[in-house]
């Protein structure tokens, strides 16, 4: 069974520099809850230069989440922004920051076409 979560981020970490975050300079850290237990992300980011590792240490973000629903948000199924509006996503620190990580989150899934039910029609 594949972890969305934890390939997302090593996938970040081996990609090493991001020219849409050159301007950056900062650390997100990344709570992921799983039943009792929570899995820590480190991404830091220096002008552009990512790097990712499983520390638990101080950060500028600290975002935390279910690790049910961090994985939509690996996968792009789930948009992160959202998820803080519905309340789901918990973010303390620079708010800000998590905009920008969004640039790095996997674009949403192809829209399938909407099917009619017998009783539908169509407008014209």
């Amino acid at each position: 069974m594949t972890d969305p979560t934890a390939e997302f981020f090593e996938e970040l970490g081996r990609l090493g520099h991001q020219p849409l975050l050159e301007k950056v300079k900062s650390a997100m850290r990344f709570d992921i809850v799983d039943g009792k237990r929570t899995d820590h992300w480190l991404l830091t980011v220096d002008k552009g230069d990512v790097a990712v590792s499983h520390e638990n240490a101080a950060a500028d973000c600290v975002v935390r989440a279910d690790k049910e629903l961090f994985d939509g948000i690996a996968s792009g199924e789930v948009n992160a922004f959202a998820a803080v509006l519905r309340g789901a996503l918990a973010v303390e620190g620079d708010p800000a920051l998590l905009v920008l990580f969004q640039r790095l989150l996997p674009s949403p899934p192809p829209a399938r076409k909407r099917q009619h039910s017998a009783g539908q029609r169509r407008k014209k």
